[in-house]
């Protein structure tokens, strides 16, 4: 293992799948993720969905820039919040609300769980 590693897409095989049924809210998202460090409880990569909508329950601590699309993120409360390319996010534990999809959304992340 190096111990400077390029965050990117190349030679990282990606895991597909979609939300559970029982979360979607509308829509048929695919989520595509490419990891490139589990380690310890921390995760870091590229993530990829199609649009759609999801009900999400946060336990853990989640850093996102968003590097292409348009995503929504509401909360239970309904407040909502618009995420676009450029924009960088804390999510912390505790968040509850729906993650919806407007334009393929690229992301990268930092997760610590």
């Amino acid at each position: 293992m190096t111990l400077l590693a390029r965050l990117t897409r190349d030679d990282i095989t990606p895991e597909t799948e979609r939300p559970a049924a029982e979360l979607v809210v509308e829509g048929d998202p695919v989520h595509t993720t490419w990891n490139l460090e589990e380690l310890d409880g921390l995760y870091c990569g590229l993530w990829q969905s199609t649009p759609g909508s999801w009900k999400v329950s946060y336990s853990e601590w989640e850093y996102v820039h968003i590097l292409e699309g348009v995503s929504v993120l509401t909360d239970t409360a309904g407040t909502a919040v618009t995420l676009r390319a450029g924009d960088s996010y804390v999510i912390r534990p505790g968040f509850e609300g729906v993650w919806t999809v407007k334009e393929t959304t690229l992301k990268d992340y930092v997760i610590r769980s």
